[in-house]
């Protein structure tokens, strides 16, 4: 029997620049979501494209036909719908994010001439560290309309606050709802006031002292798990919020994600990509949501916003 040529509709293109664990783990995630054909690109010799085979020889077993491609050159990457960078050095324990500032930089700044190139119309999702900067360099250098550049920081950040909450109040994560703000890192703003667990305000569930520790394992999350591993960082996590933000935006679900945005006059900032709620859909970025805070809060926030800035400076 003669296959027909046509029988996959076309596919939208999804590259993944960095084939180390987050890079891998976006790629996996996206085929397993069938969210389009994936190209993961690393300038390792053989280490995208033997990740991509391993994945690919999985999809039989997920019932999934995508195209899957592990390579070395750009030119695989030409027309791409989304781009997603995770290129960089990785936090070891002792390190920051913000350590990895001088190392990441010169990384993007070899990044996003390629991409202009060879997708000059894709949309950028950048979660190399330290993320906040990275976005702004990739803005900069990029010239792309702020709708499409954008950081993934606080699906993550949210997602970490839910798990938390859940062992705390033994409760599912599907009864809570959470909202963060700012940097990501230890400088992270949760929303008490608009999370909930089954529709009731968070404050009114959690009592002050144990809610506090919830956060403050949230702000240090990454860290935590940089120092249980010793060589290396999280990213089953990152990678699948990572792919949270892609599906919403290739089929255009205009779902309301945390994520690190070009704020013009929104929370009272100009011109800085912060972590902040935004609608995500086919068009990017296309709304930045605002909500009302409390004094504590607004303090909080202009603390993650100054040293956003600060590290802004570095580059």
């Amino acid at each position: 029997m003669k296959i027909p040529k046509t029988f996959r509709s076309k596919m939208a293109k999804i590259t993944i620049i960095g084939a180390g664990n987050v890079g891998s783990q976006v790629a996996f995630c996206t085929a397993l979501k069938n969210l389009g054909d994936v190209v993961l690109l690393d300038i390792t010799d053989g280490l995208a494209k033997g990740k991509a085979l391993d994945i690919l020889s999985s999809m039989p077993i997920a019932k999934r036909d995508i195209k899957i491609i592990g390579t070395e050159s750009y030119d695989d990457t030409k027309d791409s719908d989304i781009v997603i960078i995770t290129a960089g050095v990785v936090r070891k324990p002792g390190m920051s994010r913000d350590n990895l500032i001088k190392t990441n930089a010169k990384i993007m700044s070899s990044i996003i001439p390629q991409i202009l190139e060879h997708s000059p119309n894709s949309i950028l999702i950048i979660v190399s560290n330290p993320l906040d900067a990275m976005v702004q360099l990739a803005y900069k250098l990029s010239g792309f309309p702020k709708e499409r550049v954008m950081g993934m920081a606080g699906v993550l950040d949210s997602s970490r606050f839910r798990t938390f909450i859940a062992e705390e109040l033994n409760v599912s994560v599907k009864d809570i709802e959470t909202w963060v703000l700012g940097g990501h890192g230890d400088l992270m703003v949760p929303l008490i006031h608009h999370s909930k667990v089954k529709d009731q305000a968070l404050s009114k569930i959690m009592d002050e002292e144990k809610l506090n520790e919830v956060i403050k394992r949230v702000q240090n999350g990454g860290s935590e798990i940089v120092q249980l591993l010793k060589t290396g960082s999280a990213f089953f996590a990152p990678g699948i919020a990572t792919v949270d933000m892609i599906e919403s935006i290739l089929k255009d679900e205009k779902r309301i994600l945390p994520s690190t945005v070009l704020l013009e006059g929104e929370y009272g900032v100009n011109g800085l990509f912060v972590g902040a709620p935004a609608r995500l859909g086919r068009k990017g970025v296309e709304e930045v949501i605002e909500f009302e805070l409390t004094d504590k809060e607004k303090e909080m926030f202009q603390k993650s916003v100054e040293h956003i800035k600060s590290l802004i400076e570095k580059i």
